[in-house]
């Protein structure tokens, strides 16, 4: 099927497309989605941490390894381009939630309480934020969550060995410090709305005691939801794998025993993507916070009056990489 869009992308330049070719990583899209959420419902992406700053560098990650590990917060982009363009994207696509998931940790952004905030003063959606909850030792981040509707709290592991294979956090963090500031958020905001999120890879955090030990961690905090996830899509490392259908069961019912509401997330979200005004920044903008399968993608575009086209020529240009997973394809954002 010819693509009705991209008549003006072919009229590009040479030199605009040497350009791209040249720096790959130069194409970021603040506002992306809506997508479907298994946990959010219709989501519109917020992607305010620029490809990757993160404190983590997990070897599930689907944005793949961290090219700047950092602990210091500080501004990426300018705050008014941010709330303006979430603002206006929220009110024409009228989402379940407008969500701060970018390629990296959004906590490093220092003006994100500020620019939640003035999200929510100019327009009512509900706010959602998920974060590896490494910076929550910090006092000031406690303070920008306040800002958010709905919290998402990562915990993969209560032991340090565990938790530096699994996370590979920056060096100066402290395991001890983070799990305390996760208790301070929960003493300070109760666990009506935060939930938290548990990926469980294959001989990395499934020995049955660990699953006791953050059992025993979230039973204390008492969340709204503990979501037990598996990896969906390709990660950082290609030897991550899901645990067995049995453990994932076991583990469950390990957390359901100490009375925590337990959801499983084991399946894709699905496809149910909507189309936009730009087909081409559409498909970028998505897979640069998370591989997009092909088959997503091509559904996609045909609402677009696209075809596979213009998916070969991203891949072409260097953008997309295509990536395999569990007899699936993804395309992935190139970074760097």
């Amino acid at each position: 099927m010819a693509c009705r869009w991209t008549i003006g992308i072919r009229a590009q330049s040479v030199a605009e497309k040497l350009i791209l070719k040249i720096e790959p990583a130069s194409f970021v899209k603040l506002i992306f989605g809506p997508v479907p959420s298994r946990r959010l419902g219709r989501s519109l992406g917020v992607n305010n941490i620029p490809p990757k700053h993160c404190t983590y560098s997990c070897v599930y990650c689907q944005v793949g390894r961290t090219a700047r590990q950092e602990v210091v917060r500080k501004k990426f982009y300018e705050m008014e381009d941010l709330v303006q363009e979430a603002t206006i994207a929220a009110e024409r696509s009228k989402p379940d939630y407008i969500t701060f998931v970018p390629d990296g940790e959004p906590t490093l952004d220092i003006n994100l309480g500020a620019e939640a905030r003035e999200i929510k003063r100019r327009i009512s959606f509900k706010l959602a934020v998920i974060t590896n909850s490494s910076l929550l030792w910090r006092e000031d981040v406690r303070r920008d969550l306040e800002a958010f509707d709905l919290i998402s709290l990562k915990i993969d592991s209560m032991t340090e060995r565990i938790w530096r294979r699994i996370n590979r956090p920056h060096p100066s963090l402290s395991l001890e410090r983070i799990l305390d500031g996760m208790r301070h958020l929960f003493d300070r905001l109760g666990g009506e709305r935060i939930i938290t999120e548990t990926m469980i890879v294959d001989k990395v955090n499934t020995e049955e005691d660990e699953i006791e030990r953050i059992a025993e961690f979230l039973a204390e905090l008492s969340p709204r939801t503990a979501y037990l996830s598996v990896p969906v899509r390709p990660p950082a490392e290609r030897w991550v794998l899901p645990p067995s259908e049995e453990f994932l069961l076991k583990a469950r019912e390990v957390l359901s025993e100490k009375g925590l509401r337990v959801e499983l997330l084991t399946r894709p979200e699905g496809s149910g993507l909507e189309p936009g005004d730009d087909p081409r920044e559409q498909i970028l903008g998505i897979a640069a916070v998370h591989p997009l399968r092909m088959d997503y993608a091509l559904e996609l575009l045909a609402k677009m009056g696209c075809g596979r086209e213009l998916v070969d020529e991203l891949l072409e240009e260097g953008l997309l990489v295509l990536r395999k997973y569990r007899g699936e394809e993804f395309l992935v954002r190139r970074i760097g």
